[in-house]
């Protein structure tokens, strides 16, 4: 069983930065895809950015140029660095995995992903 266990989210002032990471316990080799997502209450869960194989970030549509994933040798981390932070960051920030064939395509399609972790909470100040 896959288990994904978010960190690094807190309270950061507007301007600054974040990293937050997501390491994934339960599976010894990386044959799975992880990407991030963040949900503000009463709003839908929107997809923030995934990586590829390629190392390559992809991000979600309205969301271009602040967001940056990265993931260790291991694939066990994921990384999720935010610049520029904005008050309309603010949201609980989920890690999202799903077993792949042996090759991520960086999606951000969220009905691919069936693990998910319990999320931690970006609270961005103006």
């Amino acid at each position: 069983h896959l288990q994904l266990v978010e960190s690094g989210g807190g309270s950061a002032q507007a301007g600054g930065s974040l990293i937050l990471s997501c390491e994934a316990r339960g599976y010894q080799y990386s044959t799975y895809c992880m990407a991030c997502f963040r949900q503000v209450p009463g709003k839908e869960r929107e997809a923030v950015a995934s990586i590829d194989d390629d190392l390559i970030t992809w991000v979600g549509d309205s969301l271009k140029g602040r967001f940056t994933c990265s993931r260790d040798t291991t694939k066990k981390l994921l990384f999720l660095q935010i610049s520029s932070l904005k008050p309309e960051d603010t949201a609980m920030y989920y890690c999202a995995a799903y077993l792949s064939g042996g090759s991520c395509d960086g999606s951000l399609d969220e009905n691919k992903y069936n693990y998910w972790g319990q999320g931690t909470q970006v609270t961005v100040s103006s």
